[in-house]
């Protein structure tokens, strides 16, 4: 018969590196160690988790009142352009009516003239006179109500024009930064 070989011998056990070295028990002072830092360390994480919510939050916070303050600078701005163009339109209406009136005024007088003539050629040349005058009247004052109407556009978009102003200003900061 042929002798069997002999059983190999167990391999020692390998280190692994989570567990070290297998030297044998583990003593009791390493357990109480390790049992404390692992509280230790879920109150760090706690307060470091907490400490990033309370600046997140304050953050959130922060960003809502700039906002709602951002708003009412905006509602600021509309009151503002319609007080001005309210006013900037009564001031053209007053004027169209001054126009308007002296206008009329000036036809009255053209046709009281008319009624003292005492020739056809004296008629015409009145009448040509009032017609001119009455006509470059008109010109002039359009002219000068345009230019109010113009003024007064530009007047009640201001407060608009900087408040649109100011957002491109907020919008384009964060995405220079």
């Amino acid at each position: 018969m042929v002798a069997a070989a002999p059983p190999p011998e167990p391999a020692p056990p390998a280190a692994t590196p989570d567990a070290g070295p297998q030297a044998g028990p583990v003593p009791p002072h390493a357990v109480a160690d390790a049992t404390q830092a692992v509280p230790a360390q879920a109150r760090v994480t706690m307060e470091t988790t907490m400490d990033q919510v309370a600046k997140t939050t304050e953050g959130l916070f922060k960003a809502a009142e700039e906002a709602a303050e951002f708003g009412r600078g905006n509602i600021e701005a509309i009151t503002k352009a319609t007080q001005v163009y309210v006013a900037g339109v009564q001031d053209l209406s007053k004027q169209t009516l001054a126009m308007v009136q002296g206008l009329a005024d000036h036809t009255v007088a053209g046709a009281k003239a008319l009624g003292t003539v005492k020739s056809l050629k004296e008629a015409a040349d009145i009448q040509a006179t009032y017609t001119r005058a009455a006509m470059e009247k008109t010109f002039s004052e359009t002219a000068k109500l345009q230019e109010a109407a113009l003024k007064l556009a530009e007047a009640s978009f201001a407060p608009i024009s900087q408040r649109m102003t100011l957002a491109v200003e907020k919008l384009a900061k964060p995405l220079a930064a």
